[in-house]
């Protein structure tokens, strides 16, 4: 966790969404009237079915759609007042769609996170991406071919990439897809650990409640509810946006919320 610390940015960003909506060309809104608060250094994840828009939430926080209502504040400055470079330099982010590698080392991708910033002597830039390696457990595979790589390895190298960035504010759209249960929970456990704001889209509901300060409840484009991972995540909730039953308990070990699902078909 050291090491994880090292890469963290100076100040964990506050994040302010008012009244956002955004909408493709020629088409109605994905999502609509989207507004909370993230404080510095909290953890928020962001749930809801397929195509709840949380992927077209994100990417309105990361800069990449402009809002067509409403506004993104980071630090209480709209990131659409600041310059590309310095959102960069504050917003470092993992995506679910594949990078091109263009015949890189693993190395050389997770040195990619340090462009936005000046540049460091060679020993500090070398030192900076062995640590993120090293903290995703890929300390071995600096000289393999970005492209040889499974798709949990690719996963977990371009969370370093990001890592390295040492951002204020970390968005993350599923970074658990491809990663095998071990990994799953070891990403989710450093999110929570990081010192620094992270907003975060997960599919799984108990990995949602067991890491997340906070959880936004997203249906159809629309904020359904946001808050207490389990003052959202309630059967009433789950059943009325996933279509399905939940049952709650306490996991015997870890005391985390558990969550069993079945249809309203199954039951007698």
């Amino acid at each position: 966790m050291e090491r994880a610390l090292r890469l963290v940015g100076p100040s964990p960003a506050r994040v302010r969404v008012a009244g956002v909506s955004w909408s493709p060309k020629d088409s109605g809104p994905i999502i609509e009237n989207i507004g909370f608060e993230v404080a510095a250094g909290e953890m928020l994840a962001i749930v809801g079915p397929n195509g709840a828009g949380k992927s077209s939430l994100l990417r309105c926080l990361y800069r990449f759609h402009r809002p067509s209502a409403g506004v993104v504040e980071i630090d209480g400055r709209d990131i659409w007042s600041l310059p590309p470079r310095a959102v960069a330099r504050k917003i470092a982010t993992v995506l679910q769609m594949p990078v091109s590698d263009f015949g890189l080392s693993v190395a050389e991708v997770v040195e990619m996170g340090l462009t936005p910033h000046d540049p460091l002597p060679q020993s500090a830039a070398y030192a900076a991406v062995l640590d993120a390696l090293e903290v995703m457990g890929l300390a071995q595979m600096g000289p393999r071919l970005f492209a040889s790589l499974s798709g949990g390895e690719k996963q977990r190298v371009m969370i370093a990439r990001a890592l390295v960035q040492k951002p204020d504010l970390l968005i993350l759209d599923e970074p658990t897809n491809h990663l095998d249960i071990r990994h799953q929970l070891e990403v989710l456990a450093l999110l929570e650990a990081l010192p620094t704001t992270v907003i975060v889209s997960l599919h799984d509901l108990a990995l949602a409640s067991a890491h997340a300060d906070r959880v936004l409840l997203l249906d159809q484009g629309r904020q359904v509810r946001i808050g207490a991972p389990l003052d959202v995540l309630t059967p009433q909730t789950i059943r009325e946006t996933f279509a399905v039953e939940a049952a709650i308990d306490r996991h015997p070990v870890t005391d985390r919320p558990r969550f069993s699902f079945h249809s309203s078909n199954d039951m007698s």
